[in-house]
């Protein structure tokens, strides 16, 4: 009798998940974070002594690299790998029982702190594996007809781009591409070239919230608004701005939004999220088979088969994580982070920035290049020479190494990043 109700209590305190008193964060860092608090000085811009202790929450902060890719994918803190670890080892002792019977109970909860994170209904949140899974969802499952137009950019993603192009081909739309040269510090001049291109047949436009080769942020708002006074809906891909930059869903007033968890809110790697605004989820076709296609419930679009309900139940420990530090401090301190490295570099020799340093327009990603030298060149010797982790951008008529720190990056490790870009720059 002992033995079974000790098995139902651990039970119940599996599906409770990171929700529940006894989290892992609250094991792990909660008495960590509430002393951190007391070093906080509101009248100083870096408040190191602070940030050293949410760097020494990530054991990528020790890593033997330096890592400034954080744009492709986000290592996670410790307590989001401890979480992973503890589910797997449950789902091993009986997969089909603890995954499908225990564990799978958390997706309500999970559910609901989501839509309090993202600011929405969570009726309206679906979650999944990544921006890309998201986005494909909304992008094959929207009604358009033969001669319908969508807009988007050559400065999108390529997954989103290749999903409107397949489209384009399997149903006769007319997928029309703009084109940026980034950095741009003017709203208007944006918002105009979207509106410059919609004619009579335009049902779709497609925006990447932050551009991902360079960083560059997009009036989102301004262009839904603009969009719905001529009667079009908006997708947007948010997969390099939740969980990094402090806004909420709803304030950009889109009518789709995708993104990837385990970018900036650190969360295990495959894990995304859906946003749909509640009146349209029924005439959204599901990517995969459901039972009830055109229902109205959000759930139709998790029927995805087996796959990992661990991964899913850990990405609520990377929300109480997100949580402890809070969305604006966070945003300001990535911004830091980047406009730290950038202005320094900016003022060497043959070295040349390609995002711009002002908050709104810009916060983790920025691009450099050093001239006579191909970007990917930079990255190898940046890699070979230095131990720094950044990737070369060839992408349309964007070319420049990315680099994008997190809150776990150390102002030493930028200032290596800094003296290797002269060393190298001196060379070319």
């Amino acid at each position: 009798m002992s033995n079974r109700r000790s098995f139902f209590r651990k039970s119940a305190a599996l599906g409770m998940g990171a929700f529940g008193i006894d989290s892992l964060f609250n094991q792990l860092h909660a008495e960590d974070f509430r002393e951190a608090e007391k070093l906080w000085n509101n009248n100083s811009d870096d408040n190191e002594a602070y940030w050293s202790v949410i760097q020494d929450a990530y054991t990528a902060s020790k890593s033997e690299i330096i890592i400034l890719n954080n744009g492709g994918v986000s290592p996670s803190p410790l307590v989001v790998q401890e979480a992973l670890e503890k589910y797997n080892k449950a789902a091993a002792q009986g997969p089909s029982y603890y995954m499908w019977r225990i564990i799978d109970k958390g997706r309500e909860p999970l559910r609901q702190r989501l839509a309090k994170l993202a600011g929405c209904d969570a009726e309206e949140i679906a979650i999944n594996r990544n921006a890309t899974e998201a986005l494909n969802t909304i992008i094959f499952g929207l009604p358009l007809q033969k001669g319908d137009e969508i807009i988007g950019t050559i400065q999108d993603y390529p997954n989103m781009i290749q999903a409107w192009k397949q489209r384009q081909m399997r149903d006769g739309l007319v997928y029309k591409q703009l084109s940026f040269d980034f950095p741009i510090e003017n709203d208007e001049q944006i918002v105009k070239a979207y509106a410059d291109a919609i004619t009579p047949r335009t049902k779709i436009i497609h925006v990447t919230h932050i551009i991902n080769w360079v960083g560059q942020i997009m009036p989102v708002k301004k262009i839904c608004q603009m969009a719905h006074s001529k009667g079009i809906e908006v997708v947007v891909d948010g997969a390099h701005t939740f969980g990094l930059l402090d806004y909420k869903i709803s304030d950009l007033e889109c009518d789709y939004f995708g993104t990837s968890l385990h970018k900036f809110l650190s969360a295990p790697v495959g894990s995304g999220m859906m946003w749909v605004k509640k009146d349209k989820i029924e005439k959204i076709w599901p990517l995969l088979c459901n039972s009830e296609p055109k229902s109205a419930n959000i759930r139709k679009f998790e029927t995805l088969g087996t796959r990992s309900f661990c991964i899913e139940q850990a990405i609520g420990e990377a929300i109480n994580f997100q949580e402890g530090i809070g969305s604006k401090r966070k945003q300001e301190r990535v911004h830091y982070l980047k406009k730290y490295w950038a202005e320094k570099a900016a003022q060497i020799p043959g070295v040349k920035i390609h995002t711009s340093l002002k908050p709104e327009y810009s916060c983790a990603i920025a691009g450099v290049s050093i001239e006579g030298m191909k970007p990917e060149e930079l990255d190898s010797k940046l890699m070979k020479d230095h131990m720094i982790h950044t990737v070369g951008i060839n992408w349309e008529n964007i070319h420049c190494v990315r680099v994008t720190p997190h809150v776990y990056t150390k102002l030493s490790d930028l200032d290596k990043l800094v003296s290797a870009l002269d060393k190298i720059a001196k060379k070319a």
